[in-house]
């Protein structure tokens, strides 16, 4: 069954989408943990971190440019967060690699 993800890839389920190329996606957290919270993800549904190979490097490569590409966009000048949860433990919700942009606020350590 395909991820929430990638329903929004397909454009089955609505998102705000900030940025879109061939190989990524980037739309605003329907539930913002900071002023600015987007989710960054490959547009290949990989479940997480440890299911990437090395033919994912270009594809992860290019999600990392993304995060910083919208962040400028963002505004996010004076610093921001990029996060990777990996499975159960390390707080990851949805089973499709993402990485979570946030900014808008002075962020804390440790973060939890």
């Amino acid at each position: 069954m395909p991820s929430i993800f990638t329903k929004i890839i397909d454009r089955e389920i609505p998102a705000d989408i900030v940025y879109e190329d061939e190989l990524c996606l980037a739309f605003r957290d329907i539930s913002p943990q900071a002023p600015v919270h987007v989710l960054v993800i490959p547009k290949r549904e990989i479940i997480s971190l440890d299911d990437l190979s090395d033919e994912d490097e270009q594809m992860v490569g290019r999600c990392i440019l993304v995060a910083a590409k919208v962040a400028q966009q963002e505004g996010l000048s004076g610093g921001y967060r990029v996060v990777v949860n990996c499975k159960d433990d390390g707080g990851q919700e949805v089973p499709h690699l993402h990485f979570h942009l946030l900014g808008g606020r002075q962020m804390t350590w440790p973060p939890g």
